[in-house]
């Protein structure tokens, strides 16, 4: 059995209605929630204007293996945390910016970056150090569905698509 620890992912960009379908369906197989300890993720849970952030406890290896995939195959940038697992792994932050390849980067346990003396050393100036920094506190964009319409009271309703239409609530 793979070791397991809490994660925690927030993802922006933009996709088609078809795309955020296939999103959903992603989601779902990975077992994600709204909240720690929350309510399984829905499509009504998208809220414009917002990133999707998603969260899950006794994740194997503290990664979304598919979903990852699936949101760097669409170029949709995330940032991931989790947790450390004693004696294996410290916790880690992954950003993906929506291009080139998603970048590890320590962080504690309450997801703030740190550096150690060998970074440092390889980095070799207080500028490249900041710029670690900056990467690493890469704040992800909204999510944008196209076709989504916000209705007036705040909620999402139908997303269409060439291939057909669904509806969110």
């Amino acid at each position: 059995m793979a070791d397991r620890v809490s994660a925690s992912i927030v993802i922006g960009g933009s996709l088609t209605a078809f795309a955020f379908e296939e999103l959903c369906d992603v989601v779902s197989s990975e077992g994600l929630a709204i909240e720690w300890d929350g309510e399984p993720f829905a499509a009504h849970h998208y809220v414009p204007g917002d990133p999707l952030s998603l969260f899950a406890h006794e994740v194997a290896g503290g990664q979304f293996d598919e979903l990852e995939i699936w949101c760097v195959a669409n170029a949709l940038p995330f940032v991931r945390w989790c947790g450390s697992y004693s004696g294996q792994w410290g916790p880690e932050r992954v950003v993906f910016s929506g291009t080139g390849a998603p970048r590890s980067f320590a962080v504690s346990e309450d997801d703030v970056a740190m550096i150690d003396r060998e970074t440092i050393e390889r980095l070799g100036s207080l500028e490249a150090a900041l710029a670690y920094f900056e990467a690493a506190d890469f704040v992800v964009p909204p999510l944008v569905v196209e076709g989504a319409v916000l209705e007036p009271d705040g909620a999402t309703d139908t997303l269409s698509h060439a291939e057909g239409s669904a509806h969110v609530e």
